[in-house]
């Protein structure tokens, strides 16, 4: 029997790829057993044991930056867990007992993999971004294998003993429905334009105020645009539709508008020509893979910016356009949208160009990174 041990959270962007990479190790290795670690007071804490893995505590803070007396505070705190930490790596290493240990990212995947690679154990780390976590760049020098999503990221590893571009795992989902099927399901004519756009699974507020005043444009300027947004489960936004239609925008009975706050991403992404979206890693994989033209809107509220550098992978590709916060105004956006509208031919260019970036073979490159790994 092979032992695995997986570390990664704070985020389902870190989560998730470890969850995947289990299933692929899974799926060639059948009588694997499983370990996560992860943060108690993080998302990984619920993901993992509802996918029915074995699920041990590592309480792990990260250090802010900026400095201020509550940052200062937490600083204090951070450093009173990681002093712990060392201590209960080991002491999950020593029961588990791993053949292997994967770092997927995140505050946790940097003690739990150092750990391991001190006690002689085979370590890898996955790197999802196309820019490098810290976590990541740090560990990279002492592992066995650097795994990455793209190319662009290789340069952030050079001391690294092995790496190898897999790309992320996308969910089966994204490849099995077409867009006639799609679109008859969600009752969008074959020869309508359609969007999609989404904040992710909580929403994003800027995202949620421009699409408002994108729809509100379609209405104005009477275009035949079916348009399917996802604003988001975050409570604060549990009002959007109401005070949409507050604004003047006709939501309810509008058979052009889905609006709703979770949508069916694999159906809707496979129905729509354009993607209005942020840039997390997972999001522009499942692009990718479905081969769809996009606008993306980065968040900045994120580590080293990593959502800018994702999108430019793309942009650079000529598979979409990268619009920063910072540059959006009303007549950017809708103006940005209104190009691709007019312009068929112009969605159908940047759409094969996303899907030549897709790596359709990641499940095969993943299981041959680890496989000397693991045999050895």
């Amino acid at each position: 029997m092979i032992r695995v041990l997986l570390a990664g959270g704070g985020t389902a962007g870190h989560v998730n790829p470890a969850l995947a990479i289990a299933e692929i190790i899974k799926e060639y290795y059948p009588d694997t057993e499983f370990c996560f670690a992860g943060n108690p007071e993080k998302i990984e804490a619920k993901l993992v044991p509802k996918a029915g893995y074995r699920f041990e505590p590592v309480k792990v803070e990260g250090f802010q930056r900026k400095l201020n007396w509550i940052n200062i505070k937490r600083n204090v705190h951070a450093v009173g867990c990681l002093m712990k930490t060392g201590g209960r790596c080991k002491e999950i290493i020593k029961d588990f007992k791993p053949d292997l240990v994967i770092g997927t990212g995140g505050y946790v995947s940097g003690p739990v993999v150092r750990k391991a690679a001190k006690m002689g154990i085979k370590t890898a780390v996955h790197e999802q971004n196309a820019f490098a976590g810290v976590t990541n760049k740090l560990l990279s020098k002492e592992v066995d294998e650097v795994m990455m999503t793209v190319k662009e990221v290789e340069k952030y590893f050079p001391d690294a003993k092995h790496k190898t571009v897999t790309g992320l795992p996308v969910r089966g989902a994204f490849s099995k429905m077409s867009k006639k099927d799609a679109r008859k399901q969600l009752g969008i004519p074959e020869n309508a334009l359609c969007v999609l756009s989404t904040g992710g699974s909580l929403g994003a507020r800027v995202l949620n105020n421009y699409v408002a005043k994108l729809l509100k444009w379609y209405q104005d300027e009477d275009r035949e645009v079916y348009h399917i947004h996802s604003y988001g489960t975050y409570q604060g936004y549990k009002n959007y539709v109401a005070e949409c239609e507050e604004q003047g925008i006709k939501i309810k009975d509008n058979p052009r508008l889905t609006v709703s706050d979770y949508i069916n991403m694999p159906v809707a992404m496979a129905a729509c020509d354009l993607v209005i979206t942020r840039c997390g890693a997972a999001s522009l994989a499942e692009i990718e893979a479905m081969g769809r033209c996009s606008v993306l809107i980065p968040s900045p509220m994120v580590a080293e910016n990593h959502q800018y550098h994702n999108g430019m992978v793309l942009q650079n590709a000529g598979a979409g356009v990268v619009i920063e916060e910072k540059d959006l105004t009303d007549d950017l956006f809708i103006n940005t949208v209104k190009g691709y509208l007019d312009d068929p031919d112009k969605i159908r260019r940047c759409s094969e160009n996303a899907a030549k970036l897709h790596i359709a073979d990641t499940k095969e490159r993943i299981i041959g990174a680890l496989r000397p790994l693991i045999e050895k």
